[in-house]
């Protein structure tokens, strides 16, 4: 088998950037120990990548979805504690969990029996304070069963932690009552947004991960945390158009002027969404070049009349401040992030 052609799609992790903002939210942690949620690939930038950065920065507490995630991080992070925030579902779950060492979260009555039965080891525990997704209920905090297990982390998880919410304080409030009327070794309620939120809400371990990333949820942070990913993508040709000639799909594009255009390896299959494209623009050296007609599969076409000597071959930056694109673009920076494909070739810087 030849070898494989270069990729006309990079993406480049900062991990100086990556480290320095793992460092910032230990900081605004205060007391607390700053753990580092790395599901979903370290939220799209490759956790091979992200995991032993944030490690070598001093992060000890890893959080990740899926059993699935487990191999991955725990090969990167020997030494650290992994929590599964899904919980176990299966006695299979609870097999994997004894033989990696991996930590489960549990979130339900179902989930504790489960646990006691087939694993009874170490555990952390989930309460739903008020965002109605995963978690031990408020009324089944009393249950005896939950007396047995040997919890390490109890947790809750805040839903409006990214908005001057009154919801915050009746979590907080929750989570404390929990708290109380459970067994623990410590605790945790922040992500990201909640660590700006300030040392009432820190407790013991703080679980950040957007912003680890390069993501702004308060305003807090802004001017704190650094962008992380920089994605690039190639030229795949350059070609002129005459005045009155369409762009794209459904002719949504059309020229009143000769111009220069170039068609660039960048697509909606590569997180590049459709709600990009209008007053979207990629760069080239200090040249902004807009983007023209709909944003395709696999391509996108930019006006290219300002950048003359661009050639084919030549990588255009995609800008990825993550707050500045979910505003333009009405995604949420978590969105920008995750959706990121798997065509690109991640590396550090």
């Amino acid at each position: 088998m030849p070898d494989r052609p270069p990729a006309t799609l990079r993406l480049r992790v900062d991990e100086a950037a990556l480290k320095a903002n793992w460092k910032t939210l230990d900081r605004l942690s205060g007391h607390a120990q700053t753990g580092a949620a790395v599901k979903a690939d370290a939220y799209g930038l490759g956790v091979e990548h992200c995991v032993p950065a944030l490690r070598e920065a001093g992060a000890r507490h890893f959080f990740v979805a899926h059993w699935s995630e487990v191999e991955p991080v725990a090969s990167l992070a020997q030494g650290c504690s992994i929590a599964v925030l899904h919980g176990p579902m299966t006695a299979g779950d609870v097999s994997f969990a004894e033989a990696t060492g991996a930590v489960p979260v549990i979130n339900s009555l179902a989930q504790a029996k489960l646990w006691r039965e087939q694993g009874n080891g170490p555990c952390h525990l989930m309460v739903d304070t008020g965002i109605n997704r995963l978690g031990i209920s408020m009324q089944d905090i009393g249950d005896p069963l939950l007396q047995m297990l040997e919890i390490k982390v109890l947790m809750s998880h805040l839903a409006s932690a990214d908005e001057s919410s009154g919801q915050n304080a009746l979590q907080l409030d929750r989570f404390r009552q929990a708290s109380a009327n459970l067994p623990h070794e410590a605790l945790s309620l922040c992500n990201s947004a909640g660590i700006a939120m300030g040392e009432g809400y820190h407790f013991d371990l703080t679980r950040p991960g957007l912003s680890l990333y390069g993501g702004v949820p308060r305003p807090e942070l802004s001017g704190h945390i650094r962008q992380v990913a920089f994605p690039q993508a190639s030229v795949l040709q350059l070609r002129q158009i005459s005045a009155g000639d369409s762009v794209g799909y459904n002719a949504t594009f059309t020229a009143d002027r000769a111009m220069r255009v170039a068609v660039i390896s960048l697509g909606y299959a590569d997180g590049f969404l459709r709600t990009r494209g209008p007053e979207g623009a990629l760069g080239w050296e200090d040249v902004a070049l807009p983007i023209l007609g709909k944003v395709s599969m696999d391509m996108i076409v930019v006006d290219a009349s300002n950048a003359l000597n661009l050639g084919e071959g030549d990588w255009l930056d995609v800008p990825f401040d993550l707050p500045d694109n979910a505003a333009k673009s009405g995604l949420s920076q978590y969105e920008l992030l995750t959706t990121l494909g798997n065509r690109f070739d991640r590396s550090v810087l």
